[in-house]
C-alpha cells in the first residue's frame, strides 16, 4: 500500500479510521445467523479447529483466560465448562451485536462469565494478568494485528501463551478449487441464510490478503512472542499459531 493511511477492507483500500466502521458493519448484518453459517461454510469442521486450539492451550484450574474477538464465545464456552468454575474466564468482542449474542447465548445455557466491549488494540485489562489469551477467526479483522498482538502480550503473565486460530494459506494445488468454493459458493449461501451476499464477499477477500503462516509467526515475534510455532489443518485453510511471553 502506498499510503500508511490506507489499509484492507478485503480487496478494498479504504482510510485506517474507517475500517472499523465497515467491519462493524458487517457483523452487524451476520450477527443473529453467524453459528449458523459457519457450521454450514466449514461442515461444522470449524469445531474440531476449536478443539484443537483448546487443547493446546494448556488451560489448567485457576487459569485466567482472555478470549478476544469471541463472537459467539464457542471457545468462551468451551473454557468455562473445562474450568467449572475453577479460574476466570472473559469473552470481549468489539462488535456490540456480536458480543450480544455470545454473551445472551452462554447465559441460556448456565454459563455466566463476563462479556465485555473493547478494542483489542487498547484492551481494558492489567498487564501480567491472563494464564492464556485466545483469538479465532477474528486477527484478520483488526485494523492494526501488529499493535493488538501487542497488546494481548502486555496483558499475558510472563508463561503465558497467546493462540491465534485464523484462516491461512491453502496448499498451493487446492487453490483454484478453494477459490471457486470462497467466491462463487459461499456468497450464495450468505444471500440465502442471511441475505447479505456482501459480507460473505468480504469475509473471503479478507482471508486472501490476510498474511499467511510464515508472515503470521513474524509478526507475532515482532511483538516479542518467544517459541513461536503454528499447526496447520485442512490443507492449510486454517492454521493455529502459539506463542509464549517469556
Amino acid at each position: 500500500m502506498t499510503d500508511s493511511n490506507k489499509t484492507h477492507f478485503g480487496y478494498q483500500e479504504v482510510a485506517e479510521k474507517e475500517k472499523a466502521r465497515h467491519v462493524a458493519g458487517v457483523f452487524d448484518s451476520v450477527a443473529q445467523r453467524y453459528d449458523l453459517m459457519n457450521d454450514l461454510m466449514s461442515g461444522g469442521l470449524h469445531r474440531l479447529w476449536k478443539s484443537f486450539a483448546i487443547a493446546k492451550s494448556g488451560v489448567r484450574d485457576g487459569y485466567r483466560i482472555l478470549d478476544v474477538a469471541g463472537g459467539t464465545g464457542d471457545l468462551a464456552l468451551t473454557f468455562a465448562r473445562k474450568l467449572g468454575g475453577r479460574g476466570q474466564v472473559w469473552l470481549t468482542d468489539i462488535n456490540n451485536a456480536m458480543l450480544t449474542r455470545g454473551r445472551d447465548r452462554l447465559y441460556d445455557l448456565g454459563v455466566m462469565i463476563p462479556a465485555v466491549q473493547c478494542d483489542a488494540e487498547k484492551l481494558p485489562f492489567p498487564s501480567d494478568y491472563f494464564d492464556c489469551v485466545t483469538v479465532a477467526f477474528g486477527l484478520r479483522n483488526m485494523t492494526h494485528k501488529d499493535r493488538a498482538l501487542t497488546e494481548m502480550r502486555r496483558v499475558l503473565k510472563p508463561g503465558g501463551r497467546l493462540l491465534v486460530l485464523e484462516f491461512s494459506s491453502i496448499w498451493k494445488p487446492l487453490e483454484p478449487v478453494y477459490d471457486f468454493y470462497s467466491f462463487k459458493i459461499i456468497p450464495r449461501i450468505g444471500k440465502i441464510i442471511t441475505n447479505d451476499e456482501a459480507s460473505y464477499r468480504y469475509l473471503a477477500e479478507s482471508i486472501r490478503v490476510h498474511p499467511d503462516q510464515e508472515t503470521l509467526k513474524m509478526l507475532m515475534e515482532r511483538a516479542s512472542f518467544q517459541n513461536v510455532d503454528y499447526f496447520n489443518m485442512a490443507f492449510g485453510v486454517v492454521a493455529l499459531h502459539r506463542g509464549f511471553k517469556i
